[in-house]
């Protein structure tokens, strides 16, 4: 890394250092680095006293308890899991993720990342960490087979969200990869499932809350052509009460995620005291056919943060 892609903290911590510490840590090997660091954090711990703990605990909002009632969030969560088609293999993800989990496969800088010393890095996206394990999954599937994995994590991050925003939180979150088979048959069918079960989600909330799905297409006319004859007919009939409570409407103007997914992307979204509530999102990534060396290879992820869907009534189904 040169000197100019260092942001001014970096810069002002090495010029700190001896002369030659930079070429010095480079030239360790993975494991030594890691008994280095190691070692750093056994001297820096063994310095630690109560009172200090107590400190980080009130301030560090990295480890600060969630403020949600985990039995409403239970209950949220095992009503969603009870509304999964059956397809969906539950995954319990670890709560880290190899290192370069979320940097190498999509445009997400790692200083946003709470990396461990030890060559992984906490989970901050767990529909990266399903693509992996979906990824290896299709590697061992004959070319025709597919993948539909759901997982329920709370997710740590290492970048600021704004006044009141925690820094970590539960998803509910969905990859399903496929091979493709043409005229975006295959994006239409991932799309159908992961739509119709939010909609269905969202159908418990009360009419008032107005919970809409929201979909863009991303230069993609035969995808939008498929959404057009093929997604909303197959919600229709698959559940009109649900397709009836949840609208599937067209986000034609949205730019947020150009480039992160490809294709189409979706948000998921209710209305509360007059504004519009960010439930989820979601879309086409190359995720998986990075990891399987195959451009041919289809994924869709969609999540819903459950703690907002806990903090709202809902009604029972």
């Amino acid at each position: 890394m040169s000197a100019d892609e260092l942001s001014d903290a970096e810069r002002r911590v090495w010029a700190r250092l001896p002369a030659g510490t930079d070429a010095a840590l480079r030239g360790l090997s993975a494991t030594d680095l890691q008994t280095l660091l190691l070692s750093v954090a056994r001297i820096r711990a063994s310095r630690v006293r109560p009172a200090e703990l107590l400190r980080r605990w009130r301030s560090d909002r990295f480890v600060r308890p969630a403020t949600s009632d985990p039995r409403a969030l239970g209950a949220v969560e095992a009503r969603m899991w009870r509304l999964l088609p059956a397809r969906f293999e539950g995954v319990e993800l670890s709560p880290v993720v190899p290192l370069g989990t979320s940097s190498a496969v999509g445009p997400v800088s790692q200083n946003r990342i709470v990396t461990t010393m030890r060559s992984t890095e906490v989970l901050s996206d767990s529909t990266n960490a399903l693509a992996i394990e979906a990824a290896d999954r299709r590697l061992r599937q004959p070319a025709t087979g597919e993948v539909h994995l759901a997982a329920s994590h709370r997710q740590l991050r290492a970048q600021r969200f704004g006044p009141g925003m925690a820094a970590h939180f539960r998803l509910l979150t969905l990859v399903s990869s496929a091979r493709d088979t043409g005229s975006g048959r295959t994006q239409a069918r991932l799309l159908a499932l992961h739509l119709g079960y939010w909609q269905r989600v969202l159908a418990t909330l009360p009419p008032s809350a107005t919970p809409r799905l929201r979909f863009t297409v991303f230069d993609n006319p035969v995808l939008a052509e498929r959404i057009t004859d093929t997604v909303l007919p197959a919600l229709d009939a698959a559940d009109r009460t649900a397709a009836s409570a949840v609208p599937v409407v067209e986000e034609g103007d949205r730019e947020r995620g150009r480039g992160y997914y490809a294709d189409a992307a979706l948000r998921i979204t209710f209305w509360q005291g007059g504004e519009v509530v960010e439930l989820g999102d979601g879309g086409f990534t190359t995720w998986t056919a990075q990891l399987t060396g195959n451009a041919k290879e289809r994924c869709l992820v969609s999540c819903l943060a459950t703690e907002r869907l806990a903090a709202h009534p809902t009604e029972h189904h």
